[in-house]
């Protein structure tokens, strides 16, 4: 009984691992939308309030 347990835990840790490498859709656009300098997000298409003097 013990080893089934065991079993089936490994078979759902494999399956976890195997979606955990999977790319979230959006990852790209998400790391497009970083400013190069600073590094935080950029809302809406103007430039980053870092790069405004």
């Amino acid at each position: 009984m013990i080893v089934k347990i065991v079993a089936l835990f490994l078979v759902f840790m494999a399956v976890l691992a195997m979606f955990g490498r999977l790319r979230m859709p959006g990852a790209k656009r998400l790391r497009d939308a970083r400013c190069t300098s600073c590094g935080r997000y950029r809302i809406g298409k103007g430039p980053c309030p870092c790069t405004k003097g």
